[in-house]
């Protein structure tokens, strides 16, 4: 008999159990993989963004999928708190930009072993290679998991950190899903976040602009009125099936939600190339640059200003001859190639799969979860917290700290709960 099982050792998992075993309580954690914390070893290039430095409303600004929900746990442990715990371990950590926290070492091995040091202090009792088939409840209440083996572990509390369907390798396969569901609780539709966006244009099959790279644009995706529904301005990169590149992966989720308003499959999309400039002035630049190159062609005008590979794509599609001479350009291609480059406007058809996408969209109803306690409305003592929640942010530390602050409060809740 556990006073708490934690299904799931992932990092929120991780924090959960570390939570809950304060006080000397009998704390189980149950990890189907042979080692703990996979995602976390490959987060942020495998320097691990563990947290983001910056206040609440930021934070809560760059988890669009139900982020608001977060002030509740916000007010037990938060960003500051996740700080003091890894670097009161003797893990120091450094700020980068836009508030996100590494290890100084670099190293995401050193931030999973803050975790796995402090569960080996508090006596919890881990097993690898080991997997859940079935949570157990009774009269309302939970009261063990079924593992593959049938035995039966019997715990008071049960808390489900078993992450959502991305990044499937690290053994985020939909498990929590599959439990909340059999005790009747609401998952909502699971959809690909921070994934790659793809599209069938003529110039994205052909591979006209393949591996192009194009650096603090402003990438929108556009509502069915053809205003912007988001905007982010990131680097991009255009690829053999569509866009990727900070951006594109910000965008996604947005396509996503836009197929499901709109009721269609093409979506449009659209880039600024120069967000800093009005239209007006991007055309008074760049008719200065053709009055300075008169002798120049059109085309060689235009490369001194954006990579050649894109001059030949705005040069075709709009039908302009690159081989007048600054001389004979005329006001109306002018205009239009700086509308193209203020507003260049394509469809896109979806996004790559959620097993290739960095987060899940989609989850366990936060409707059913006091957000104070992480506690369920329906099954008493069962915990949810992490990935497995319908909660999605950015990257950027925004996840991470999400899956860690749930995972404490999901933990500290449950260590104090007495039935």
């Amino acid at each position: 008999m556990y006073h708490t099982i934690v299904v799931g050792a992932g990092v929120s998992g991780l924090m959960a159990a570390n939570a809950a075993s304060q006080n000397n309580r009998k704390v189980l954690l149950i990890e189907k993989n042979k080692n703990p914390g996979r995602k976390l070893l490959i987060s942020g290039g495998g320097r691990c963004n563990v947290t983001n430095r910056l206040p609440y409303e930021e934070i809560i600004r760059h988890i669009p999928g139900n982020g608001k929900f977060l002030y509740g746990p916000f007010s037990t442990f938060d960003n500051e708190s996740i700080i003091s715990f890894i670097e009161s371990a003797g893990v120091l950590l450094k700020e980068e930009d836009h508030g996100r926290m590494f290890p100084v070492s670099d190293r995401a091995k050193d931030v999973l072993d803050v975790f796995t040091d402090a569960l080996h202090h508090n006596n919890v009792e881990v097993r690898f290679n080991t997997e859940v088939r079935e949570l157990l409840a009774e009269d309302g209440r939970v009261s063990g998991v079924r593992l593959a083996d049938g035995t039966e572990p019997s715990a008071e509390n049960v808390i489900i950190t078993t992450g959502g369907r991305s990044v499937p390798h690290t053994g985020s396969t939909g498990d929590g899903h599959r439990f909340a569901s059999s005790l009747g609780h609401t998952v909502t539709e699971l959809f690909p976040t921070e994934v790659p966006i793809l599209s069938d244009e003529p110039f994205i099959k052909n591979g006209s602009l393949k591996g192009l790279s194009v650096h603090d644009v402003a990438l929108s995706v556009l509502k069915k009125n053809g205003k912007p529904k988001i905007t982010h301005r990131m680097d991009m990169i255009f690829t053999h099936f569509g866009i990727s590149g900070p951006a594109a992966l910000r965008c996604s989720q947005f396509i996503y939600k836009e197929q499901k308003s709109q009721k269609k499959r093409e979506i449009g999309m659209s880039i600024d190339f120069y967000p800093d400039m009005t239209p007006g002035e991007l055309k008074d630049r760049t008719a200065r640059e053709i009055a300075w190159n008169r002798d120049k062609s059109l085309k060689n005008i235009l490369k001194g200003q954006l990579q050649e590979r894109l001059v030949v794509l705005i040069l075709e599609k709009l039908n302009i001859d690159g081989g007048v001479s600054g001389h004979h350009i005329s006001t109306r291609d002018l205009e239009t190639i700086i509308n193209f480059l203020k507003n260049f406007t394509f469809t896109v058809n979806g996004t790559q799969s959620i097993e290739k996408a960095f987060v899940t969209g989609g989850g366990v109803s936060l409707k059913e979860i006091t957000p104070r306690t992480m506690e369920s409305r329906l099954i008493g003592g069962l915990y949810f917290a992490g990935e497995v929640l319908d909660i999605h942010g950015y990257t950027g530390g925004y996840n991470i700290t999400s899956a860690l602050v749930t995972g404490y409060v999901a933990g500290n809740s449950a260590n104090g709960r007495i039935t």
